[in-house]
């Protein structure tokens, strides 16, 4: 597998528009795309920072995964986005390494990105997200 950069970290929060003030008027972020994500049951807002992007993540419902989370640990991060080529190809490797894949096929996510999240039964107690992003990424950020 052929990682190229952290895509994105996923914050839970129970309210973006609660956060919003903190990342942009403290840390000086601009937000640049929210968005519903109708299937996972979020509405994401997303910030630049440097080659990656920190996504917040809030629960449109209360059987969301994301709601779920918040409900256990509170809010904070939730996980790590990887970008890799070939998401398909990924997914087989990791599945081969026997890793628990909790998306045996990619989807669609946030961004129009195609993604999948590996277990975190494997991966270390850390949920991971796989997503599908065009080799050549560099040279539109940089």
């Amino acid at each position: 597998m052929n990682i190229s950069h952290i895509e994105h970290i996923g914050i839970a929060v129970k309210s973006i528009d609660a956060q919003l003030p903190y990342y942009e008027n403290v840390l000086g972020l601009k937000c640049y795309n929210i968005e519903t994500v109708e299937d996972q049951k979020v509405r994401t807002a997303f910030f630049q920072v440097g080659k990656t992007k920190i996504e917040l993540l809030e629960p449109t419902g209360d059987d969301s995964t994301v709601a779920k989370f918040i409900e256990k640990r509170g809010e904070g991060v939730h996980h790590i986005a990887f970008a890799v080529p070939a998401l398909s190809e990924a997914l087989e490797e990791m599945e081969t390494k026997g890793v628990q894949l909790i998306d045996k096929s990619p989807r669609q996510g946030a961004e129009s990105l195609q993604i999948a999240f590996l277990h975190p039964k494997s991966t270390g107690g850390v949920l991971t997200e796989l997503c599908a992003v065009a080799e050549d990424f560099t040279m539109y950020y940089l």
